[in-house]
């Protein structure tokens, strides 16, 4: 998540909610959450490293998040290199299997190649789509994913027996720690660009704000303004980032509005009647006319870390309005 979340803080004055996934139809997602594999008595019959089984609960899905891509990450152990080259299958658990009368039902969703030619281990990604959206039908049949590590000769691409290098880590304790297998659902929470920041029952603490002089009258324009979540208490919730250059506008909107103060033609109207009669109206007000979002890694309330883009967050120009 860390990395994705790197990769999507990466795009400077993002103007768009969209979280987009190379390779994938994520289409609208403007949202990623994170599961863990949740263990069970079923790990264990699962005794062999090339094959073993992972489920995600997903049934705590906020309703309205309409599922648009999903992927499953893993961290595959490489050998000493100038092994045989290896794959990893992912397959849905259709129906699983009952012991000692038959095997399990399941389904091929994706699969990688993994070459053996370093000693560096290698994060792969799998397309796992097709089996979320059948887990967000069906809670119930949400019996897990099924993943295979297969030996293939380069000559015949026949299956040959698994070596002690192919293995695939499973489990750590941290929730951000990129070795443990890692399920993405990209979501799309149908606010599109209407998205606004929600604690979602978090006691929000008050935002103190710089005192500002009464009797300033510098122009209207853009200051800085750092925003620290540390300072604000909601440090105990988000990962990253720690803060953002929010912004800020300020600034008198004197008569006649310059062209370079974004005027509308309705603030240039208000400003002209409060040069003739000042009790009448205000001046017109310097505003942000100009935002742009950021993204989010935060922890929700089940402890999920969730990937997020919020826009509006950013100021990007100011003018009368």
């Amino acid at each position: 998540m860390m990395e994705l979340y790197r990769r999507q803080a990466g795009l400077k004055g993002q103007e768009t909610l969209a979280l987009p996934l190379p390779g994938r139809h994520t289409r609208s997602a403007n949202t990623v959450r994170s599961f863990q594999h949740k263990e069970s008595d079923i790990d264990h019959r699962f005794k062999r490293s090339d094959r073993f089984r992972l489920h995600f609960d997903v049934s705590k899905m906020p309703e309205g998040e309409r599922v648009t891509g999903a992927e499953l990450r893993l961290s595959v152990e490489a050998g000493s290199g100038g092994g045989p080259s290896r794959r990893v299958e992912v397959h849905d658990i259709v129906r699983p299997g009952r012991r000692g009368q038959s095997g399990p039902i399941t389904r091929l969703l994706d699969s990688r190649a993994v070459h053996d030619n370093s000693g560096e281990g290698r994060p792969i990604v799998l397309d796992v789509l097709p089996a979320v959206e059948r887990w967000a039908e069906e809670p119930a049949h949400n019996h897990g994913l099924l993943v295979k590590v297969k030996v293939e000769d380069t000559d015949s691409l026949e299956e040959n027996t698994v070596t002690s290098g192919a293995k695939v880590r499973l489990r750590r304790e941290s929730p951000l720690d990129a070795d443990q297998p890692l399920l993405l659902v990209y979501l799309d929470d149908g606010r599109g660009t209407e998205a606004t920041l929600d604690r979602r029952k978090r006691a929000a603490t008050s935002t103190t704000r710089k005192q500002r002089r009464k009797d300033e009258r510098e122009t209207c324009r853009r200051h800085a303004l750092y925003v620290d979540f540390a300072d604000v208490g909601w440090n105990d919730w988000i990962v990253a980032p720690p803060g953002y250059d929010a912004y800020y506008c300020h600034g008198d909107c004197p008569f006649p509005l310059a062209d370079h103060l974004n005027s509308t033609n309705h603030a240039i109207v208000q400003t002209l009647v409060h040069s003739v009669n000042p009790a009448a109206v205000p001046k017109a007000c310097c505003v942000p006319t100009a935002l742009s979002s950021i993204s989010m890694l935060y922890v929700d309330e089940d402890d999920k870390v969730v990937l997020k883009n919020y826009q509006d967050m950013t100021v990007q120009g100011c003018g009368c309005r």
